[in-house]
């Protein structure tokens, strides 16, 4: 199959032949920093955004929280082309986050947004045929700050389009002024005018880089389930590479007898939630196109109404969702006002229309615990 081709299985592949009951689990994993680039079509936690189209990139009012207004930071993208649909033979969905932590509300999802690109086959971006398995010859390197082909320059602290320049250097471009402020008090300040200036460094706005990588999840039959002990399936689990918190490991005892106790329709769900993710609990996405979110409460699930249609018209389905194990692996606050959530649901358009080059913004849904779980899945 063609889109196959294009990524030997490390994308989140020819998602228009799965049924709505297939689902397909995402793990990080350390990966050459040559395999996160855009060339190589990469699904990805943190770094910077691997643009697909390098046209038309979204503005710096796009990108912003709509709660504080401040440049939101890019969070994670998945690869998933549609296999038999030629304009999206490339296709990538970005999710980008603000890290106020005093945005993360109960419930409020105004502090993220996601944004589709796709691409023909051909394009003028990437050659036809698949890049290949082995690392690029030394000086075909991506340049971080500027885009390759358009030239579009980007913000040394987040990768977003970025025309501000240092008015002293004028070699490191910013998106606007609070990334610059605090590129200037991070480091700037000393190596400003400097040949130090323009040496790529690790921006501390960043998220920690990871691959995505995908495996089927496995269905047990109904015994199977029966017959199985969840203490029992978490130990025989995979271990990934990156070894992140399970959510089963942040749960104290006295949480686990609680729950027992209570046995509400809110804690029904969340134990399905649990029982669900046991086999493996190192995922941090579930991706299944046309499928159904596994919830981790009964409230503040949406209904059809909620989920606005596209501005093509075309209905939005759910497509993937970012789960609350990504939290263990994100240096995030764990007191007080964090950067948090239960779980991100991401629903794009149907029809996946076509916008040329542009990036489309699609839609995101944010459950999180309900007050009365008392949960805590972060580490403490």
């Amino acid at each position: 199959m063609e889109v196959e081709e294009t990524q030997a299985g490390r994308s989140l592949l020819a998602n228009s032949n799965m049924s709505s009951a297939e689902v397909v689990l995402g793990f990080l994993e350390e990966a050459e920093p040559w395999r996160l680039r855009s060339s190589q079509f990469p699904s990805k936690v943190g770094g910077k955004p691997a643009w697909l189209s390098q046209k038309d990139l979204p503005s710096l009012h796009e990108l912003e929280c709509e709660i504080c207004r401040l440049p939101m930071v890019f969070l994670l993208q998945v690869y998933a082309p549609i296999s038999g649909q030629d304009r999206s033979f490339h296709r990538t969905l970005l999710l980008f986050c603000c890290k106020t932590p005093e945005c993360y509300s109960h419930n409020d999802s105004r502090c993220m947004k996601v944004l589709r690109s796709q691409l023909p086959r051909r394009n003028e971006f990437y050659p036809y045929e698949p890049p290949p398995e082995d690392e690029p010859p030394n000086g075909t390197e991506e340049d971080h700050t500027v885009l390759s082909v358009s030239g579009f320059k980007l913000c040394w602290m987040c990768g977003c389009p970025g025309n501000k320049a240092c008015s002293r250097c004028h070699t490191v471009t910013y998106c606007g002024k609070h990334h610059q402020t605090l590129h200037w008090k991070h480091s700037h300040k000393k190596e400003c005018c400097s040949p130090d200036a323009t040496v790529v460094t690790s921006s501390p706005l960043l998220f920690p880089e990871s691959e995505l990588v995908t495996e089927p999840e496995e269905e047990e039959d109904e015994e199977g389930k029966q017959g199985k002990d969840t203490e029992a399936e978490e130990e025989g689990s995979i271990q990934k590479s990156l070894d992140c918190p399970s959510l089963a490991d942040t749960l104290t005892e006295t949480d686990l007898e609680e729950m027992a106790m209570h046995e509400t329709e809110d804690n029904k769900v969340f134990q399905h939630f649990k029982k669900k993710i046991a086999p493996e609990p190192h995922q941090v996405i579930r991706y299944s196109r046309g499928g159904s979110p596994l919830w981790v409460s009964s409230q503040h699930i949406p209904s059809d109404e909620d989920i606005p249609p596209c501005t093509c018209g075309a209905k939005r389905m759910f497509e993937f969702q970012v789960m609350p194990q990504l939290l263990n692996c994100l240096p995030v606050d764990s007191t007080g006002a964090s950067i948090d959530w239960g779980t991100l649901a991401v629903y794009t358009c149907s029809a996946s229309c076509s916008h040329g080059d542009q990036y489309c913004p699609e839609f995101i849904w944010k459950q999180d615990f309900s007050s009365d779980q008392h949960l805590q899945i972060k580490d403490t």
